[in-house]
């Protein structure tokens, strides 16, 4: 029997995690991307590009497409698309993992101040002109143009179209991971002393954390939102273990 499973991805975990459950031929794994980066990384597994249409969208196709398990494995500050994943779910009764990578903890020497929206990160930068590495990707980076007081350094995979409204930005492509010496030569080579950041937990993206602490530069950190109470995992193995304990319970006994 073939087990259907729907992965909302966007994250390495979600890449990696579809490639682990593809390796049981009982598996039949569907990648769902929403289609906002313009670029995205070969998945490996069958994708769809989109959005569903809200929860109901997304409960119609579940019914439609038979899915028998969905994994949410999106970016933590995903969540209207976590709600929705939820209700689906809710709606139809198929089950539902997320994939929650835990996020950052602040360390001795960290400068990091608490903000609970990228707007709030905005004013939290001050009056006064400062340069600011903004490392939220480009999809709130207009919510900067009502500081244009500060000159700022934008990275993000794709461009930021149009570009801001502020006298004066640079903007950097890149895809992660970044090392914590690149990270500190960038922050020096551009004189930065705010880093503005969402705690988006895991490695890749965590040097520029560790080159912000060893330079004393201050950290806006933006805290992640409310997510629905699902059954979770913290990483792809303990989810892809999760899984497999979910669809083969009686043979985990050894029964």
């Amino acid at each position: 029997m073939t087990h259907r499973i729907l992965i909302l991805g966007g994250t390495t975990e979600a890449r990696q995690l579809a490639g682990k459950l593809t390796r049981r031929a009982d598996f039949s794994v569907t990648l769902s991307l929403a289609g906002r980066t313009e670029s995205p990384v070969a998945q490996g597994v069958p994708v769809r590009v989109g959005g569903f249409g809200g929860a109901d969208g997304m409960a119609a196709y579940l019914e439609q497409e038979h899915i028998q398990l969905l994994i949410d494995a999106t970016h933590p500050y995903a969540a209207r698309i976590s709600a929705n994943a939820a209700e689906a779910a809710r709606q139809t009764g198929v089950p539902i993992f997320a994939l929650r990578r835990p996020g950052w903890e602040s360390v001795v020497g960290d400068r990091w101040t608490l903000v609970d929206s990228v707007a709030e990160a905005a004013r939290a930068l001050g009056t006064a002109p400062r340069r600011v590495f903004l490392a939220i990707g480009r999809q709130e980076a207009d919510a900067f143009e009502t500081a244009p007081q500060h000159r700022y350094l934008i990275r993000s995979v794709d461009p930021v179209e149009p570009k801001l409204a502020v006298p004066e930005a640079v903007y950097l492509l890149a895809r992660g991971p970044f090392p914590e010496a690149d990270e500190r030569a960038l922050l020096e080579k551009h004189g930065i002393d705010a880093v503005v950041s969402k705690n988006s937990g895991g490695e890749a993206t965590y040097g520029k954390i560790a080159a912000a602490r060893a330079l004393g530069i201050e950290v806006i950190m933006v805290r992640r939102p409310p997510l629905p109470d699902v059954p979770s995992a913290e990483t792809v193995d303990q989810l892809a273990a999760k899984i497999d304990h979910f669809f083969d319970p009686v043979a985990e006994r050894g029964v």
